[in-house]
Order: C-alpha cells, then structure tokens, then sequence
C-alpha cells in the first residue's frame, strides 16, 4: 500500500484534478489515506504533483 497526502488546496485548480483528488478519497488538507500501490494510483499522483503527495 502506499500513503498519499493531500497538502495543497485546489481551489484555483482545474475541474480535473479536484476530480482527481476526490477520486482517490481526499477531501481535506492534510489528510493521509492508505490506497493499494497500483499504477492506477501512482497515476493519480503524478497527475497532480503539486496537490498530493506520497508519503512514506
């Protein structure tokens, strides 16, 4: 599993990449939440870098 962080808000950020962040299951700053280490979520990730983090 891998840990993600959302630590930025997207409130000036495109519609896709609020989608994005919603997707994986974030909804506030500086929340953590475990997700299976998937390509699927490490493309998330890297989608919006500047948003979300991995943590380890």
């Amino acid at each position: 599993t891998i840990r993600i962080q959302y630590y930025r808000s997207f409130i000036a950020a495109p519609k896709t990449h609020k989608q994005i962040v919603k997707s994986v299951g974030l909804t506030k700053l500086n929340q953590v939440v475990e997700r299976p280490d998937t390509a699927a979520m490490r493309g998330f990730v890297a989608k919006v870098p500047h948003l979300l983090r991995i943590v380890e």
